[in-house]
């Protein structure tokens, strides 16, 4: 292995300096996480006053602090649906929800689910196709369409991939909205990899027993190319991808910000 030259130690304590002076030192990323921190929590209060159990998250560079002036982040922000809740197992159904069975098979690809509908006053598989969001596949199971997300009311939204994008503004950022279903529950691959206990590892045993009380989003989009891309919902661990980025040291994030 060739030796380090002496020069990178120079280049390396300038670099930093040059990251510090744009804005990548503790002080801004914790100021920018604060002021996307607080947006978030009026934002989530706003929506609560016209519907119930409504909560937003911002999401990206700009709430983690990774961003620069010059990079022309967008604004990522999460809607969580106030009307659905996704469970895995019966046990979970609760009455007056519009409860939704998370299906991963052998035709679903792998970090995709299917949603199958259930009864909302019994713990019953749905058994009529209500409206233009609801299918009835070859063995019977309504199933709900990810088209759903087209139906964020207000703006001249793009679709790109379970984002809905705001027409560029001059001047302005983009802002992506997802809307998204929350599901208590890790998926049962991911548990295995929470269950797994390792000392001196990161993340910390402390922080994967924390993304358990997270639990985690289904997002509409189905993989490229799937026979089921209208039906198949990503799973997305975003709120645990966050903590993990509120985790980082400032040499870790000036490292990022530099790659990107």
């Amino acid at each position: 292995m060739s030796e380090i030259p002496d020069y990178t130690r120079n280049v390396s304590l300038r670099l930093s300096k040059v990251l510090d002076e744009i804005g990548v030192n503790e002080r801004m990323v914790m100021k920018r996480r604060r002021l996307w921190l607080m947006k978030e929590s009026i934002h989530t209060i706003g929506q609560r006053l016209i519907h119930e159990d409504v909560n937003v998250y911002s999401l990206g560079s700009r709430i983690e602090g990774t961003t620069t002036p010059g990079l022309s982040s967008d604004s990522d922000t999460l809607f969580k649906h106030p009307r659905y809740s996704v469970i895995q197992d019966w046990s979970e159904w609760e009455p007056g929800k519009q409860n939704l069975l998370m299906i991963q098979d052998d035709t679903v690809s792998p970090g995709y689910c299917l949603l199958q509908i259930l009864r909302n006053d019994a713990p019953l598989p749905e058994d009529n196709v209500y409206d233009q969001y609801s299918y009835r596949d070859r063995i019977g199971r309504v199933l709900f369409k990810n088209a759903i997300v087209n139906s964020i009311p207000g703006g001249e939204y793009v679709r790109h991939g379970p984002a809905q994008s705001l027409d560029e503004i001059p001047g302005c950022y983009g802002h992506d909205i997802v809307l998204a279903i929350s599901c208590q529950q890790w998926p049962l691959q991911a548990r295995q990899w929470i269950a797994h206990q390792r000392e001196g590892q990161w993340p910390t045993n402390d922080m994967k027993q924390y993304f358990k009380t997270m639990g985690c989003f289904v997002v509409g989009v189905g993989a490229k190319g799937s026979g089921n891309e209208e039906l198949e919902w990503r799973i997305s661990t975003s709120l645990a991808e966050r903590y993990l980025m509120f985790n980082l040291n400032i040499t870790q994030i000036r490292c990022y910000v530099l790659m990107k």
